[in-house]
């Protein structure tokens, strides 16, 4: 991918779809990027009200369940993803960041046995449905799962603004806006994917050698924090204790993002 003239190239070379909309401002210099989810379920439905003059909202790009981007301002203009935001001192994240949509229904509700997208009444599929607290309220829901190919291109998107516009830091619509907004939600791996990012995440890649525990410390008398690691679970290494392994798990495990924790070295191997 690359980007010339403010405007995202794919890997082939070609532009990406491009459909403007006039919820925007002037230009400006971004310092942050901010992830969202667009809280339905349809691609084509996100694009419609992104680029309509009467929703007063819009986002640099929206990335389809199928990975498929869609531009609709150049990273140099202002659009209106944030609203009412604050973050290190800056009010209004409009103004200072860029904004990625990501197709997902975020925070279900459940009908009966059916999990339910509260804003288009789509039925989620419960293979895409993860249970988890947010951060914010503490409060267990259901959440729609990311899909591996909008994971992968959206950090491919996210290495490439990080480098091209030097930006700070990539934040949540959850950060800067805490009490209105739950985007991108537990079901994002925001601690791993900023690392990606900024080239600071581990370059110790392990895997579990069988079914292994993994413990909130260095030792068996600490208590689990997950489901036992299935053999052959990818995990990244960052420091040892003892006989000890301190891990991280890239993503999604068990309903936790990103989840870390300690693992008997004697059961990993290099990955």
């Amino acid at each position: 991918m690359k980007i010339v003239n403010h405007l995202l190239f794919d890997d082939n070379g070609n532009q990406v779809a491009f459909k403007p909309t006039p919820n925007k401002k002037g230009p400006y210099t971004p310092q942050y990027l901010v992830i969202h989810y667009t809280a339905a379920t349809s691609a084509s439905g996100a694009i419609n009200w992104l680029t309509d003059p009467t929703a007063k909202a819009s986002a640099h790009l929206v990335i389809a369940r199928d990975g498929k981007v869609t531009q609709l301002a150049p990273f140099n203009i202002v659009t209106w993803h944030a609203g009412k935001s604050t973050w290190k001192g800056l009010v209004g994240l409009n103004q200072f960041s860029i904004g990625i949509e990501i197709v997902n229904a975020g925070r279900l509700v459940k009908k009966d046995a059916k999990w339910i997208c509260p804003v288009d009444g789509a039925e989620v599929p419960a293979d895409q449905v993860v249970v988890a607290a947010h951060k914010n309220d503490g409060i267990s829901a259901g959440w729609q799962t990311y899909t591996p190919q909008q994971i992968d291109v959206t950090q491919k998107i996210a290495d490439l603004l990080v480098k091209t516009y030097a930006l700070k830091d990539i934040i949540g619509h959850d950060d800067i806006s805490p009490i209105r907004k739950s985007d991108p939600g537990p079901a994002f791996p925001m601690t791993s994917f900023r690392a990606h990012a900024f080239g600071t995440s581990s370059v110790n890649a392990l895997k579990t050698s069988a079914t292994v525990n993994i413990r909130a410390g260095a030792g068996a008398s600490f208590a689990t924090l997950a489901k036992p690691l299935p053999q052959g679970t990818v995990v990244n290494g960052l420091a040892t204790n003892g006989d000890w392994t301190n891990v991280k798990i890239p993503g999604l495990y068990d309903g936790k993002t990103d989840l870390q924790g300690w693992i008997s070295t004697k059961f990993l191997v290099k990955g």
